[in-house]
């Protein structure tokens, strides 16, 4: 083909290796990326993307792997200004006696913004391109999305009880409608209902969400048999464990994320599966709370799609999905007593394609594939943890540190380059941590 004749893209990445998550366990060696309109056009070994396009853009890596950019399915961005601040007590005390006080007093729309920022820069410094975000003040995370140009499925919250952002049920589904409508036409913010969990959610609330999801075509986001105390509280009020009240609700779909679910049973498992319905697995956070073990390789073997989330930064401490990621795989092969239970690629296909399939935006995210979004990182091995390359993917999920991503693209477009945040002004951000942090002290 002549110079003249190369078909014009915007970027070509070039790189040692890529892992593109779909097929499962491919390892791709000196191949390239074509990206044009914010997708991939082509993948293919680089002297043929070379010969083939003409682009406006292009980057040679001589150190990394390119993989799809993690897909964080669960989390609350704006809690990542609470980083440390309620540590090592069981769940319903630190929200109760820590965590809900905290957000009567300190929870605006400022406090979300400066938040979400913090959080966003610290995912994407980490290699996540998407993210699933549950917490108040939702349209504000939509509008620092929409600046960063980074992707999130904003979770509206739906309680009883009423906050600083709905005063009742209906209001917060108002609410979650209205942002809906907003944000429809976004190419980086989705949204999602996200009734908080069974025992503040009752049961007309969760029914007219079960309707409306369908309706609009968008997920329920839910914390779900979190920890046995939850299970035990739901029995005694009216004998039924939250699935089965879920279940007899109509509410258990393939438009379900259940998220941390550490307490299934097998039949529970097996309903999961033959509803469709997916399990967030959120183990760092599982652990610091003492919430209980997720049974990943019970529910990989049950068929329910099992994607990866960091939870907040309240209870985790941080947003890494690398750590998240190595811990799941660790985590899973000692539950299940077996080291073969999540290998290396299945865990890898937790954080990015299991996420966005859970999100229901796997036709577009979580792996490189022609025709998908240009939602790439790239991590440098040329460190001492993971050398020598003997294994990219296994290095991945069990030796890489999020420190080691150098690049992310989301769309095409540079969200971090060489290691600097493109869209986000970080002497800023983290002035304004430390702003809040004396707020915090001056009413402790």
């Amino acid at each position: 083909m002549t110079q003249a004749a190369r078909e014009s893209v915007d970027l070509v990445i070039e790189s040692p290796w890529i892992v593109p998550v779909i097929p499962r366990s491919v390892l791709l060696s000196d191949h390239a990326l074509a990206i044009r309109n914010q997708r991939i056009v082509d993948i293919a070994p680089r002297e043929e993307i070379a010969n083939k396009y003409s682009a406006i853009d292009s980057i040679s890596l001589k150190t990394h792997v390119l993989m799809p950019g993690f897909v964080n399915a669960h989390g609350h961005s704006p809690m990542s200004l609470f980083r440390g601040i309620a540590d090592d007590i069981p769940l319903m005390q630190w929200l109760e006696e820590r965590i809900w006080p905290l957000e009567g007093k300190h929870v605006s729309s400022e406090f979300v913004r400066d938040g979400a920022r913090l959080a966003m820069a610290e995912m994407i410094r980490g290699g996540t391109t998407c993210f699933a975000d549950m917490y108040f003040f939702p349209d504000e995370v939509a509008r620092a999305a929409t600046e960063v140009q980074m992707r999130v499925q904003l979770a509206s919250p739906v309680l009883d009880f009423p906050t600083v952002w709905a005063a009742n049920a209906e209001e917060y589904i108002a609410k979650a409608t209205q942002l809906h409508d907003d944000y429809r036409g976004s190419a980086v913010v989705y949204t999602a209902f996200g009734p908080h969990a069974p025992y503040t959610v009752s049961d007309e609330p969760l029914r007219k969400i079960a309707m409306l999801a369908e309706e609009l075509d968008v997920p329920i986001h839910m914390h779900l048999h979190e920890a046995a105390q939850e299970i035990e509280d739901a029995i005694a009020k009216d004998g039924r464990r939250p699935l089965q009240r879920l279940n007899d609700l109509k509410v258990i779909s393939p438009r379900l994320l259940c998220v941390h679910a550490t307490q299934l049973l097998a039949e529970e498992m097996k309903l999961l599966a033959a509803q469709g319905a997916s399990v967030i697995h959120c183990p760092s956070s599982n652990l610091k709370l003492a919430s209980g073990f997720c049974e990943v390789e019970k529910l990989r073997q049950a068929g329910v799609n099992v994607a990866l989330g960091t939870d907040g930064a309240a209870s985790n401490n941080d947003l890494d999905m690398f750590g998240e990621m190595q811990l799941a795989a660790m985590l899973a092969k000692g539950v299940a007593e077996d080291a073969s239970a999540l290998p290396a690629p299945a865990a890898l296909e937790m954080a990015t394609i299991n996420g966005a399939r859970a999100m229901g935006l796997e036709k577009d995210l979580g792996s490189l594939e022609t025709g998908k979004m240009a939602d790439i990182t790239a991590v440098d091995l040329d460190a001492l943890n993971s050398l020598p390359v003997n294994s990219p993917l296994s290095h991945l999920v069990y030796a890489c540190h999020a420190n080691q991503v150098t690049d992310v693209w989301c769309g095409g477009k540079a969200l971090l380059r060489n290691g600097e945040l493109q869209t986000l002004d970080l002497a800023a951000i983290k002035q304004n941590a430390m702003q809040w942090q004396q707020k915090f002290s001056e009413t402790e």
